[in-house]
């Protein structure tokens, strides 16, 4: 069973940066694309970023573009994401995700996402 655990949420002012961590257990994780998806009170959950099985390719929202970043450590079985530049409207919680199947490029759907973490807030005041 694919299990993922985020961790570094947090309160953060506008302007600011912070690093979230997404550690994946249960199957050999070198093999699968990754992504972040974010969920706002009120709003659909909505891709951020993706990051193909070997981290050479990667595609983001355009609200996000040139301020995050995602990468990957396959040798510690961990997604990252680099958030700079936050805005109050970048405030929801954070999921990392990971399909069932092996894609070979990034994965922007929710939809054919299968495993979910149980998301960590981020809070940006203004």
């Amino acid at each position: 069973q694919v299990q993922l655990e985020e961790s570094g949420g947090g309160l953060v002012q506008a302007g600011g940066s912070l690093r979230l961590s997404c550690e994946a257990s249960g199957r050999t994780f070198r093999r699968y694309a990754m992504g972040w998806f974010r969920q706002s009170p009120g709003k659909e959950r909505e891709f951020v970023a993706s990051i193909s099985f070997t981290g050479g390719s990667t595609d983001y929202s355009d609200s996000v573009k040139g301020r995050f970043t995602i990468s990957r450590d396959n040798d510690k079985n961990t997604v990252y994401l680099q958030m700079n530049s936050l805005k109050p409207e970048d405030t929801a919680v954070y999921y990392c995700a990971a399909p069932e199947k092996a894609f070979t490029l990034t994965i922007m759907s929710s939809t054919l996402y299968d495993y979910w973490g149980q998301g960590t807030q981020v809070t940006v005041s203004s």
